[in-house]
């Protein structure tokens, strides 16, 4: 019984023994690519699914409409609307917003209990001086006995 009657095998060209140039300029050419083309959101991670907010009695009674929404995580990293920022290019963000803006106010969604007070604080401090008002954003807690997504 015949399983190889064509032989195309040995038509084949042997593979090569190293790397070639060619290797290496598709290599570099992937990088320039990605760093001249690429979007801060295309390799930027997100917000995962543990980003839980604080719970607050009267957190619902206090919310208004806002002009301006920031995320910070528990490992210090600030998300803007227009990508993650640094606390100093923050403070230049917050800036240029406040111009942009008649009466500007910040939400700030801190990632639950594991925001640190230090980071609130200096987004607070930077932004009070140029006409932020700041809200922090939190949850209403279950109602004991409730069930929840059940009218209140």
């Amino acid at each position: 019984m015949i399983t190889r009657p064509l032989d195309l095998a040995s038509k084949l060209r042997p593979e090569p023994r190293n790397f070639d140039g060619l290797f290496f300029v598709n290599a570099g050419l992937l990088v320039l690519f990605f760093s001249l083309f690429g979007s801060r959101f295309v390799l930027a991670p997100g917000i995962g699914v543990d980003f839980r907010l604080p719970t607050a009695v009267g957190a619902e009674a206090n919310a208004r409409r806002t002009t301006h929404t920031i995320d910070v995580r528990s490992s210090g990293q600030i998300l803007t609307e227009d990508g993650w920022r640094t606390l100093p290019e923050l403070k230049e963000w917050l800036r240029v917003q406040a111009l942009a803006s008649k009466s500007p106010v910040l939400l700030v969604r801190a990632d639950g209990d594991k925001a640190t007070v230090s980071i609130l604080t200096e987004i607070s401090s930077a932004a009070t001086p140029l006409g932020f008002e700041i809200l922090i954003a939190a949850d209403e807690p279950a109602r004991s006995g409730a069930a929840k997504g059940a009218p209140r």
